[in-house]
């Protein structure tokens, strides 16, 4: 495959929705990929994407690495010629603050008793 290469992408989000398609260069990094995916989110939908690493890119089943080039992480089979290569976003979703958790596991240790018999 050349490097400079266009490709037909879309990106299918949970709910089956897509963004895209769009035609990309061969060359374009997987992480340049998901920058995309995160300035074209549709703002509607609720629990986006923050930052590149809360999105994972699967492509024939394999999840791509940032550092890779789209052609480094294309499989040639399957791909339907002249049609668009659809890949899954998986979105991580957001993570429990731990600073909020240990403050309501500290409440709930505080409720109790404190009666004296005298």
């Amino acid at each position: 495959m050349a490097v400079n290469e266009l490709v037909e992408l879309k990106f299918r989000l949970a709910d089956g929705s897509d963004i895209g398609p769009s035609m990309y260069n061969s060359g374009a990094t997987v992480t340049f990929l998901k920058e995309k995916i995160i300035a074209q989110w549709p703002k509607d939908k609720l629990n986006g994407p923050k930052s590149i690493n809360d999105i994972k890119l699967i492509n024939a089943g394999k999840i791509l690495e940032n550092n890779r080039t789209l052609a480094e992480s294309r499989t040639p089979l399957s791909e339907v010629p002249g049609g668009a290569i659809t890949m899954l976003v998986v979105v991580r979703p957001p993570l429990p603050n731990k600073h909020n958790d240990k403050l309501q596991e500290n409440s709930k240790k505080k409720v109790g008793c404190s009666c004296s018999i005298m």
